[in-house]
């Protein structure tokens, strides 16, 4: 796995050819049980590592788009599965928890629900007010450039999605944007997404 630019955070990506970018997943490492987010299958290398790193304790599932390799790597290393609570009816695999907007999940850990992508409810994380870690809605499809889920990619409503991430705005001292599919960005996070949602019409 790679170290981003914390020392508790780790990733792991799989080259999504159908759409030239990484599909990443994400690894918080704490006491008390490390965190998957979204997490693809793993490679032996990132499993040994993973294991080298103490496991997990439990995985956050942002969407059910996003299930990727969530039920064998919960089989193995025994951690809990939490989803997002809009779709618990028909969520594709069995969850033991389902997170809503504004719960802190665990501490430093805070849930946000994102309006208008192709799921609803769609889960968004705020690591300790500096870090936000998206699933689907926002993404990066070219260095630099932040965009939304297009239509043919299944977003639902453009105008909510944007209010929706315009409250992210509101964590001052936000400086990094992980996304689930494409690049990431690890500095200014709150300008670029300030400077990206008054572009789309915020």
């Amino acid at each position: 796995m790679k170290r981003l630019h914390r020392k508790d955070l780790y990733c792991w990506s799989e080259f999504a050819e159908r759409l030239d970018i990484d599909f990443n997943s994400f690894a918080w490492t704490r006491e008390g049980g490390n965190v998957l987010v979204d997490p693809l299958p793993l490679s032996e290398h990132d499993r040994k590592h993973l294991r080298e790193l103490g496991g997990a304790a439990w995985i956050v599932l942002t969407n059910s788009a996003h299930v990727r390799g969530a039920q064998e790597i919960a089989a193995e290393f025994g951690c809990k599965i939490a989803g997002p609570s809009a779709e618990r009816e028909g969520f594709p695999i069995p969850c033991d928890r389902w997170l809503k907007d504004g719960e802190e999940f665990l501490p430093g850990l805070r849930v946000l629900e994102l309006a208008g992508s192709k799921t609803p409810g769609e889960l968004a994380l705020i690591l300790e007010d500096t870090t936000f870690i998206s699933g689907d809605l926002l993404r990066s499809h070219r260095a630099g450039e932040l965009m939304l889920l297009k239509p043919e990619q299944g977003i639902k409503d453009r105008a909510q999605a944007v209010a929706s991430l315009r409250r992210v705005l509101a964590y001052e001292r936000l400086q990094a944007l992980l996304v689930g599919d494409g690049w990431c960005v690890f500095r200014d996070g709150r300008k670029v997404l300030e400077e990206f949602l008054a572009s789309a019409g915020a």
